[in-house]
């Protein structure tokens, strides 16, 4: 069946099984390699795109769900002007180990920071739970976002 998706704000047509995940018809239906499959059952935060501005698991979401929505990846995070904050920060403290779960983090960082700009250690917490990285590069993580919300304060101000 042919869904009619907007991507990255582009249309795109992608000719899949009305249940297969999001994340499969992305990476094998449309080319975008960005989100990474990690658990398959929305566990671990790889495969995290926004939906609307919502970080969701695109692992776990059949195509058919999607209707309407507006899908970002991690390929037009550069774009955002939140989105390239937390990624310039990114770099800046050398948060990446071995880089496969970033993505994901990006963007579930970047949808906190967008409805929670002064997020507390708290916020921080709740948001990124859901957000796995087996290099343990969580404390590089708190501080990445850290510094983004600093620095999206500093460009309102």
């Amino acid at each position: 069946m042919a869904f009619k998706l907007d991507i990255n704000g582009k249309a795109a047509v992608v000719d899949v099984d009305p249940e297969m995940p999001l994340l499969w018809a992305l990476r094998d239906g449309l080319g975008i390699r960005g989100p990474k499959f990690g658990c398959g059952i929305g566990a671990c935060g790889a495969c995290t795109v926004h939906l609307d501005g919502e970080a969701v698991r695109s692992c776990s979401m059949p195509v058919s769900s999607i209707e309407q929505g507006k899908v970002m990846t991690i390929e037009a995070m550069a774009s955002d002007p939140i989105g390239r904050i937390v990624q310039d920060v990114w770099v800046e403290l050398d948060v990446a180990q071995c880089g496969y779960c970033q993505p994901g983090q990006i963007m579930t960082a970047t949808a906190l920071l967008k409805r929670q700009p002064n997020p507390s250690d708290a916020d921080i917490d709740e948001a990124m739970s859901g957000n796995l990285c087996r290099c343990a590069t969580y404390r590089r993580i708190r501080a990445a976002i850290l510094q983004a919300a600093a620095k999206i304060s500093e460009k309102k101000a």
